[in-house]
């Protein structure tokens, strides 16, 4: 039973590795700050949770239940993605502009229609 559990510890964390490398990639080489903080806000989050689920296999295996780590799970879950959306709001508030690969700009009336009715 021990080597199934180290073995399911053992896959997840390869596939939050997987994840954080896939992100770290993502923020080198994409072009944008809205395309980098989807690649952080998304696949970063997403490493992080499977390395901390592994973590909390482990320590149950062990015998001990450690209710921090999945408290720690659930508000990384809910604020990363948050965060992420709130930088880039900004950013596109502030005036930085999009990719010229970028194809729409779906914010652009809804800011227009603002602009328009606080004149």
């Amino acid at each position: 039973m021990t080597a199934m559990i180290e073995v399911l510890v053992a896959v997840f964390v390869v596939i939050g590795v997987f994840f954080a490398v896939v992100s770290a990639i993502g923020i080198l080489r994409l072009k944008d700050i809205y395309s980098r903080a989807h690649a952080s806000g998304k696949s970063a989050t997403l490493g992080v949770i499977f390395i901390m689920l592994a973590v909390f296999i482990h320590f149950i295996s062990q015998g001990e239940m450690n209710a921090k780590v999945l408290l720690a799970i659930l508000f990384l879950f809910l604020t990363a993605p948050v965060a992420s959306l709130m930088v880039t709001r900004s950013a596109y508030r502030n005036g930085v502009k999009l990719d010229k690969n970028s194809i729409t700009d779906d914010l652009k009336e809804m800011y227009e229609m603002d602009r328009n009715q606080s004149k």
